[in-house]
């Protein structure tokens, strides 16, 4: 079977993408997956380090501002499209899966005009523009949240939720290993309560200036935090860090083990992409959702409000967090009964089958599935 996985992006993006091919590898290692992206992408990158092949598209999206940028938009996806129909002729896929990003526009819109059979994944509680626009071609939608029959055709809808890591399902095997990878003490009484920061794959500026005005209050309450900054605030936060004294918090530029540090947060302070609420939902932390306010379609604050509604998560604004993210971090620590319900709620919401439920899914999509 050949099968074409597409999108990209983002980490919410690529890592359910890798998630489903490793699904259908497990199911028929005989299978041949071709990845398509944009070029100049992190897929581009990190599929091939999960060891896949991939092929770039030159497709861009659209700016909101006004810029000269846009004027090379048609001419990048006139581009894109024939490259994705030459991709989908020689690569004779089966089934087309499409992830939400720019590339995946043109390579199922190249796969439908082919009578290739497509399955899209939308990761958020608000369907984005290109799911949307695809949604006419599709064969079969999974979804991870409820009432997306306002986007999509509800015979279409496939409730899976997202897949993630398989790793992640075994969190809380790995505390140990955790607490020695991060360097974490313990008290006389036990393990010191721990405060995870994520901002996501490329850190989060609002996140990362919340913490660190709240050096003195994290010292002072003596708990330790595992802070993943991103790229471009890691020099920030370790020299803010030293010139605090802060030896109880631990700045990462990047966490690839995040099973371990889900492992030891006693609470979780995070973003709110739809790759991050599903591991959270997975791994039952405790957590404070900052939305990014200008994601697509405020999208993260729908992804956020669909576990606050159910008692299942914290809120912060993003305008907010500066002032009072450190305080809601702290209250939430010393509140055995409060974190006790969170986590409960939240796991709920889990999905721990979703790989192998859309890997079925595409399956039944195929003439070969004999495997459901």
């Amino acid at each position: 079977m050949n099968v074409i996985i597409s999108g990209g992006g983002t980490g919410g993006h690529i890592y359910p993408a890798i998630a489903i091919a490793n699904e259908l590898k497990r199911l028929d290692p005989t299978t041949n997956i071709l990845f398509v992206g944009a070029e100049g992408k992190m897929e581009m990158e990190k599929v091939p380090r999960a060891g896949y092949t991939i092929e770039g598209l030159p497709v861009v999206g659209i700016q909101r501002s006004l810029t000269l940028a846009n004027l090379a938009f048609p001419f990048k996806l006139a581009r894109s499209l024939r490259r994705a129909q030459q991709i989908v002729r020689d690569f004779k896929p089966d089934v087309a899966v499409g992830v939400g990003g720019y590339a995946s526009g043109p390579t199922l819109l190249a796969a439908t005009r082919q009578n290739v059979p497509v399955l899209i994944q939308e990761q958020n509680s608000y369907a984005g523009l290109t799911n949307k626009v695809l949604a006419r071609w599709a064969k079969r939608i999974c979804v991870a949240y409820p009432g997306m029959d306002a986007f999509f055709p509800a015979d279409k809808i496939r409730l899976t939720g997202n897949p993630v890591r398989s790793d992640i399902q075994l969190a809380d095997q790995q505390v140990e290993a955790g607490r020695v990878q991060f360097g974490l003490a313990n008290r006389d009484a036990g393990p010191v309560p721990t405060l995870l920061v994520i901002g996501g794959s490329q850190g989060a500026r609002t996140l990362n200036e919340s913490i660190e005005a709240g050096l003195p209050q994290l010292m002072a309450a003596g708990v330790q935090v595992v802070w993943q900054t991103g790229t471009g605030f890691i020099g920030r936060a370790n020299e803010a860090v030293a010139k605090a004294g802060a030896t109880n918090v631990h700045p990462y530029e990047f966490i690839y083990e995040m099973d371990r540090a889900y492992a030891v947060a006693d609470v979780v302070v995070s973003r709110a992409g739809a790759l991050s609420v599903s591991e959270l939902c997975l791994v039952g932390r405790p957590a404070i959702l900052v939305p990014f306010p200008d994601a697509t379609d405020d999208h993260q604050t729908k992804n956020a409000m669909a576990l606050v509604e159910r008692d299942a998560a914290l809120l912060v604004r993003d305008q907010d967090a500066r002032q009072n993210l450190v305080t809601e971090a702290l209250n939430l620590l010393t509140d055995s009964a409060k974190k006790e319900n969170l986590s409960k709620q939240i796991k709920l919401l889990a999905f721990p089958n979703a790989a192998s439920d859309i890997a079925q899914e595409v399956l039944k999509l195929t003439s070969r599935n004999k495997l459901v």
